[in-house]
């Protein structure tokens, strides 16, 4: 009889323990208790069943289990995966008018990282290396603008603004690309910063999949099952990727994008319900999904990033 051997567990002194205490510890210093706050949070009973009920409820990708549909549909034929890499970062530059320095990016680009030390086995042949602006572009972009979020925003109209015209387009959120109806999943910018500090610059290289991992998945549910290295694609990634790739989206009779990595206000009453999406229908289309749906027709996007 073989004997299993059980992985050991992690606990509060392993990295991810240490990461977990650290969220806790910042939400307890945020909230500026005085000393008769303090001694009220500590008494109150229930902490430690509402931390564990947390945990279980977490602890394993089987949320929304049912937000999964057969999907038949795959990239168009025209699409044949990701253009050579400095190609991209000359479209991204062109469009910004030479205010975005490319050399932090093009230096990358000259020594990428082997995929197969973070990308999963299983995702290697539909991963790609894509270049993208970042926050570092959008200072250079809008000099003017302070604030980071509404920053964000500024970014990704620009590139709806430079997808319409290259081709045919229709934005059915005009009007709410504002911090009002959008922002970005935490997930997704602090993995963003933290690949901006390795590579600098305002231009970034990240690995990534156009949607068929995810295919018939909806947007919550892929959030779930996505692997500790997996985040979602955000709005200013996903249309710098279909602005350099246009031939990813030509028909209606494909997959088309969830952007995971944003979050969507569909009455811009602070509930972030919904996920952009990038299709075609008559022309390329943006515009916003509850995340729960699930369709045979889509798939969320997402990029790897080294650990």
């Amino acid at each position: 009889m073989s004997i299993k051997t059980l992985a050991p567990s992690v606990t509060v002194r392993d990295p991810k323990g240490l990461k977990f205490m650290s969220i806790v510890e910042a939400r307890y210093n945020k909230a500026q208790l005085s000393e008769d706050e303090a001694q009220r949070v500590n008494d109150t009973p229930g902490l430690s069943d509402l931390i564990g009920s947390w945990i279980e409820e977490h602890r394993r990708p089987n949320q929304f289990a049912n937000e999964e549909v057969r999907t038949v549909y795959g990239y168009p034929r025209e699409y044949k995966g990701s253009k050579p890499i400095e190609e991209q970062i000359e479209a991204l530059v062109e469009i910004c008018d030479g205010k975005v320095d490319p050399s932090c990016a093009l230096a990358f680009a000259r020594n990428l990282p082997d995929m197969k030390q973070f990308v999963p086995a299983d995702a290697l042949r539909y991963t790609g290396w894509f270049a993208t602006l970042w926050d570092e572009a959008l200072v250079a972009l809008f000099p003017k603008e302070t604030d980071r979020a509404q920053r964000y925003c500024n970014g990704v109209s620009l590139m709806l603004e430079k997808i319409a015209a290259s081709r045919s387009f229709t934005n059915w959120r005009k009007g709410q690309i504002d911090t009002a109806h959008l922002r970005i999943h935490a997930r997704t910018m602090q993995a963003m910063d933290q690949i901006a500090l390795t590579q600098k610059g305002g231009i970034l290289i990240i690995a990534g999949q156009l949607g068929i991992r995810h295919g018939g998945r909806s947007v919550r549910r892929a959030r779930e099952v996505f692997v500790a290295n997996e985040y979602g694609t955000g709005s200013l990634t996903g249309t710098s990727v279909v602005y350099t790739h246009p031939e990813r989206l030509v028909r209606w009779e494909e997959l088309d994008m969830d952007l995971p990595g944003d979050e969507f206000s569909d009455g811009g009453g602070g509930q972030f319900g919904h996920a952009p999406y990038l299709s075609f229908y008559d022309g390329t289309r943006f515009d916003a999904v509850v995340v729960s749906v699930a369709g045979g027709f889509c798939g969320s996007s997402s990029f790897f990033a080294p650990q």
